[in-house]
């Protein structure tokens, strides 16, 4: 979402684009805008995000196309998004093309993160980031917690660009109304995104439960996740005895999420690991509703306890949040009313809009055009 919104707005500032990406996924239309695709593999399906073993196969297709692509056009740079900077790297040593390193996250930690066992790789995976950075003629963090990695590995040139609000409300359904077609009731808590470890699905589900037993009228839903995620987080709420207050929505396309998020009362955010701000956030902040999220550098690098509820990633606390949130309206609507004043300052699209202007003009005077 983040990357199709960079690219319409340098289409807009008359930019012309090459999107190389995984077969997956549908093609959009954007002017000045063509997308290439690697070879596909049937057994290859449903890329998880993170690190995998299909998704290095891909990276190896994407390598090959890549340097094809590269030996064949004229391109002024190469726009590399997480692992692919490698591949912009090789390119650069070759065809001596140079490259952006649009940093979504810091991969070493990433990586360890969800495989514990490579832990020990861990100072050369920093060393090889550290190597791309400082190679890059621009680095693109997306908050500030990246950015002061990249100050660290002494990268040239750092431009912060938050990723865009990834949807927006524009549905009339009374919240009610959207409530009761979910089957949910009383105050509506709802996540939106994937259901990876990392995310604390684990964590607010134990807090709903908590929070319930301390008599909160409450109900949750889930929007996003595989099928696999789905169960799993299903079966899990039978023995915490919330089965029958809990929504799983499945994943939805970004044009519905809007109409969806009608229906919440509060929107959640219990992530327990990494620095770099979910893009849901931005989001949340334009959303017109109140934020509950768990109290580490993700998120506070961009919500305050002005503008959101912060508790510890820790179950007890977490459902004093949701207490809190649950019991109070006056609360819900003065945070909610701040975090927008908030956004259309700082998280709007239209601020979106300003930095990428500003990334094209410090492409224009730092590259070749």
């Amino acid at each position: 979402m983040a990357v199709k919104a960079l690219v319409e707005a340098m289409s807009r500032h008359g930019w012309l684009v090459d999107i190389l990406t995984f077969h997956e996924g549908a093609d959009i239309e954007c002017k000045n805008v063509r997308i290439i695709r690697t070879s596909e593999f049937s057994w290859i399906t449903n890329i998880p995000p993170g690190f995998s073993f299909k998704k290095l196969v891909c990276d190896a297709l994407l390598l090959l196309k890549a340097l094809k692509l590269a030996g064949s056009c004229e391109y002024q740079y190469v726009h590399a998004v997480e692992e692919s900077v490698f591949i912009a790297e090789i390119i650069k040593n070759i065809y001596g093309i140079p490259y952006v390193y649009d940093m979504d996250s810091s991969m070493p930690e990433q990586i360890v993160e969800k495989r514990r066992f490579l832990s020990f790789l861990l100072p050369l995976l920093r060393w090889f980031e550290t190597k791309a950075i400082r190679r890059a003629s621009v680095v693109v963090p997306v908050c500030d917690a990246l950015a002061r990695v990249a100050e660290r590995s002494e990268g040239k040139s750092i431009l912060i660009l938050r990723d865009p609000p990834a949807f927006s409300i524009t549905s009339k359904t009374n919240s009610a109304e959207k409530k009761k077609q979910l089957g949910l009731a009383g105050t509506c808590f709802m996540y939106i995104g994937n259901l990876e470890v990392y995310q604390g699905i684990d964590l607010l589900l134990n807090s709903i439960a908590m929070a319930v037993k301390k008599g909160a009228k409450i109900s949750l839903a889930v929007v996003g996740g595989t099928a696999f995620d789905i169960r799993k987080y299903e079966d899990m709420c039978t023995p915490l005895g919330i089965k029958d207050i809990v929504r799983f929505l499945g994943p939805k396309p970004v044009k519905e999420v809007g109409d969806i998020v009608a229906a919440a009362d509060v929107l959640v955010s219990p992530r327990i690991t990494g620095v770099n701000t979910p893009m849901k956030i931005y989001a949340y902040l334009n959303s017109g509703k109140p934020i509950l999220a768990t109290d580490i550098e993700s998120h506070t690098q961009v919500l305050s306890r002005e503008i959101a509820v912060l508790e510890p990633a820790v179950p007890e606390r977490f459902a004093d949040g949701i207490c809190r949130l649950a019991s109070d309206p006056g609360l819900r609507s003065n945070l909610a009313e701040k975090a927008a004043k908030v956004a259309l300052e700082k998280y709007s699209g239209r601020a979106f809009e300003k930095t990428v202007t500003e990334f094209c003009r410090l492409m224009e005077s730092t590259i070749r055009v």
